[in-house]
């Protein structure tokens, strides 16, 4: 028998590995493969593996392990913080999914238990696929990934609250403990037994464990506690899976937390690997191709379904259009708890085995889709926002509180655009207030602008990838636009719109990587702030002054990295700490870095052709060509495409030739 488990596990796993590298390297989420895998050893396909006793059995441990991080890492703290979020938001998706899904299974002759449970079923969405896209995409700060996050939450405590309910929801098909009220009773005790726990008995353990300092004590400690309160649970007739995520809540409150977290994520990432295997080998392919359109219709049937209850449960949040069409786009599959509890509602008759088989076919399917959804929802989203729907639609349904656009600063000039209100969209937004410079904000997050309007923050509510939102804040008259949104398809959207309602407005945008600096660029960003950069010089400037290197030697070298690094950006050398100094000492006098675009009549004009002074009265104080920079350039130094020239002058003046370098016709903007 120990043979023939290890000969299964060594199949399984070599297997997966084949696969899993097949699939990233198409850049398809790991826990595909994994199901892929099992299907391909299990009985109804290859059939490598006839028996899946021992698979399922590890599998099994996997899921206790997956429910007692998700335990550790759940904080009582955070969810009130985002209560609203979650609870009306994860309410609203789960109840309308769940109806729906209801009443097309009555309507199709099912009875009302198993009707009701396949609806909670369908509700619920893959937390381990959604966030790792989001994670990958760097979208989970986004307005869109917080959302989808918290509704996530909620259906992951909807399905522990379920788990023990689920005798009850069978209507007598199982064996309930005699009567609900026993139940209760059985209840009452574990819930004694883990304040005990949570207020004296662990504490205390973890405390004695921690003073000796031994980590394979500790490791064997926290699995102690896992197992053992799972155990616990299923001598009260309740599952192992309630009892690990209980486990993990008693610890998640302690100053251990982190370090259980560290200790056991290992171990349930093997193991949930196992978990998904199994839901694999489950599949009958024959039944699959046997109802091969039933299962490709209700696949998207679902998809449509839950891509609408998830869009319209964060509609009625606030948020703006784009955004709810995006989080629903997130959510559009049946996630790994469904299969959790479709095992159960199978063995206690909620379900019948066709009904079980069509489900995991459809659960399959719609997790397969959803990296391909997610990479595509951007343009979707781009898509469903120019529908003919009512203004207040796409601007968001807002909650009190939030006054109508229209009410910010119409008439400012000369103003700082700030789009994002997260630390960076702060931090410019107070260091504008403490230099007395106009500003006005953006932000998708109404619960944010309700606060900050308390504090008088000149702050807008709306989705900025909206003109019209952008005309509000009287774009075509600001001086500069930071955009600070850490969502990159959402920011290049931004910019290009930017550019395209204000050709004079000096755009600077924030990104999180350098893949993303060439396309703002392109669209039209003047500037662009690598956050991966910019991290790194300020490391290794640090790195250096603990070495006691000099400061101007540190400032050299910054200068130095940063005029190769950042040649492909647009910045400069050595000039730039000389143009600072004579913009500090001479305020009327503008320096600004301009680019000269391949369309503009400029371009392969000398400069005594362009009579640049005379007809926009500025002056070029150098021109920068790749490496080269032409300092004090002469009438018969030519202008080329790409050029990157430092002219001076009023502000005014300034502004008036960037239409010219970028080849756009001047037009009047009021």
């Amino acid at each position: 028998m120990e043979k023939q488990l290890l000969a299964h596990l060594i199949i399984v796993l070599g297997l997966s590995v084949i696969v899993i590298l097949a699939f990233l390297k198409v850049r398809i989420p790991a826990v595909l493969g994994f199901i892929l895998t099992g299907v391909l050893a299990g009985p109804h396909a290859l059939g490598i593996i006839e028996g899946r006793g021992e698979v399922e059995a590890l599998s099994e441990l996997g899921v206790v392990l997956l429910l007692f991080s998700i335990g550790i890492e759940f904080s009582l703290k955070d969810l009130l913080e985002s209560r609203r979020t979650v609870l009306v938001g994860g309410s609203i998706q789960v109840v309308l999914t769940a109806v729906t899904v209801y009443f097309l299974c009555t309507m199709l002759g099912l009875g009302h238990p198993q009707s009701a449970f396949l609806g909670i079923l369908v509700s619920m969405s893959s937390t381990a696929i959604v966030l790792k896209m989001l994670d990958e995409r760097s979208e989970i700060t986004t307005p869109h990934g917080k959302n989808t996050l918290s509704i996530l939450i909620f259906q992951d405590l909807l399905v522990v609250a379920l788990m023990p309910m689920l005798p009850i929801v069978s209507a007598g098909t199982a064996n309930v403990g005699g009567s609900i009220p026993v139940l209760v009773g059985k209840a009452a005790a574990l819930m004694l037994f883990l304040y005990a726990s949570y207020r004296w008995v662990v504490p205390m353990l973890l405390y004695q464990i921690a003073r000796t300092k031994s980590r394979d004590l500790f490791m064997l400690s926290i699995i102690l506690i896992c197992l053992g309160i799972a155990w616990l649970t299923s001598l009260l007739g309740l599952s192992l899976a309630l009892g690990a995520f209980l486990a993990g809540l008693i610890i998640s409150e302690s100053e251990y937390s982190q370090e259980a977290l560290g200790r056991i994520l290992p171990l349930r990432d093997i193991f949930m690997s196992l978990f998904f295997i199994s839901v694999g080998m489950l599949l009958d392919l024959g039944f699959i191709v046997h109802h091969l359109g039933a299962v490709i219709g209700l696949t998207l049937l679902i998809i449509f379904l839950k891509v609408f209850t998830g869009s319209f449960s964060t509609l009625v949040l606030g948020y703006p259009f784009r955004a709810t069409v995006l989080a629903g786009l997130a959510l559009a599959q049946i996630g790994e708890f469904s299969f959790i509890l479709s095992k159960s509602g199978l063995d206690m008759g909620l379900i019948t085995t066709d009904s079980y088989q069509i489900l995991l076919a459809i659960s399959l399917l719609t997790m397969a889709a959803t990296p391909f959804v997610i990479n595509a929802s951007p343009a979707l989203a781009d898509l469903a926002v120019r529908l003919p729907l009512p203004h207040r639609v796409l601007s968001g349904l807002r909650p009190l509180g939030i006054r109508p656009a229209g009410e910010a600063p119409a008439r400012m000039t000369d103003h700082l655009v700030i789009i994002g209100y997260g630390v960076n969209g702060r931090n410019v937004s107070r260091a504008a207030s403490m230099t007395g410079i106009p500003y006005v904000v953006i932000e998708m997050n109404p619960d944010t602008v309700r606060a900050e309007r308390r504090k008088g923050t000149p702050i807008c509510y709306g989705d900025a990838t909206q003109e019209a939102i952008l005309h509000h804040v009287g774009i075509h008259r600001a001086h500069v636009v930071v955009i600070t949104i850490p969502d990159a398809p959402s920011a290049r959207r931004v910019t290009e719109l930017v550019r395209k309602l204000s050709p004079a407005t000096h755009i600077i945008a924030r990104t999180r990587y350098l893949k993303e600096v060439e396309p703002l660029y392109a669209l039209g960003a003047d500037q662009v702030i690598p956050e991966e950069y910019e991290t790194s010089i300020e490391i290794f400037a640090r790195a250096l002054a603990e070495y006691l290197v000099p400061r101007d030697d540190i400032e050299r070298c910054i200068n130095e990295l940063r005029s190769s690094g950042y040649g492909m950006f647009r910045s400069l050398s050595g000039e730039a700490t000389t143009i600072a100094d004579l913009q500090h000492n001479l305020p009327d006098f503008k320096v600004h870095t301009l680019t000269v675009h391949p369309g503009s009549p400029l371009a392969g004009q000398t400069l005594i052709e362009t009579q640049i002074r005379k007809r926009y009265q500025v002056s070029i104080l150098a021109i920068r060509r790749g490496d080269r920079t032409i300092i004090n350039p002469g009438g018969d130094d030519v202008l080329l495409p790409g050029d990157m020239i430092i002219v001076s002058g009023d502000l005014e003046s300034v502004l008036s030739i960037i239409p010219v370098l970028r080849g756009i016709p001047v037009r009047s903007c009021d």
